[in-house]
C-alpha cells in the first residue's frame, strides 16, 4: 500500500493552484489533511483572505470526518439542516460543510485523507481539488 505522505501533499497543492491559474481563479488556499484529520501541508496563495487557512482545513476535516466529500455535507446541510448543525456542534465547529472537501483515496478505495480548498467559488475549489489529487496518482471522491 502506498503511504500518504508530505510529498503527496506537495504534489496536490502544486496541481491544484496550477490547475487554478490555468482556470484563472482568485487566489486559493490548500490544506491537505490525512486519515486521522492532521494537517499534513497548507499553502495559502498571495492574496488570500485571512480566514482561508480555517475554510480550507474546515472542509477537509468534514469530509475526513464523514467519510464523504464536502458535497455531500453541502447537500445534507440542505435537506436535514439539524443533522449537519449536530454534526458540526459535535466536531468542535470544525467543519465548513460546502462544496471543495475531497477526499484522497487509494486504488483499494481506502481514504487516505483529504484535501480542502477554498478561494473561489465551490465549484471551482472542487475542481482545483480533484485536479490535485488525480496528478499525485490518487482518486479523487468529491461525495
Amino acid at each position: 500500500m502506498v503511504q500518504f505522505n508530505l510529498d503527496h501533499a506537495r504534489t496536490i497543492i502544486s496541481a491544484a493552484q496550477a490547475k487554478g491559474s490555468e482556470l484563472g481563479l482568485k487566489p486559493l488556499t490548500v490544506a491537505v489533511l490525512d486519515a486521522g484529520g492532521h494537517l499534513v501541508a497548507l499553502e495559502r496563495q498571495d492574496g488570500s483572505s485571512i480566514l482561508r487557512p480555517q475554510i480550507a482545513m474546515g472542509k477537509a476535516y468534514g469530509a475526513v470526518a464523514v467519510g464523504a466529500g464536502s458535497r455531500w455535507l453541502n447537500d445534507n446541510a440542505q435537506s436535514r439542516p439539524h443533522f449537519v448543525q449536530a454534526l458540526n456542534g459535535v466536531a468542535g465547529g470544525g467543519i465548513v460543510p460546502v462544496p471543495g472537501g475531497v477526499l484522497v483515496r487509494n486504488t483499494d478505495g481506502e481514504i487516505l485523507g483529504a484535501v480542502g480548498i477554498t478561494g473561489d467559488t465551490s465549484e471551482n475549489d472542487e475542481a482545483a481539488a480533484i485536479a490535485g489529487i488525480e496528478a499525485a496518482g490518487f482518486t479523487a471522491d468529491a461525495g
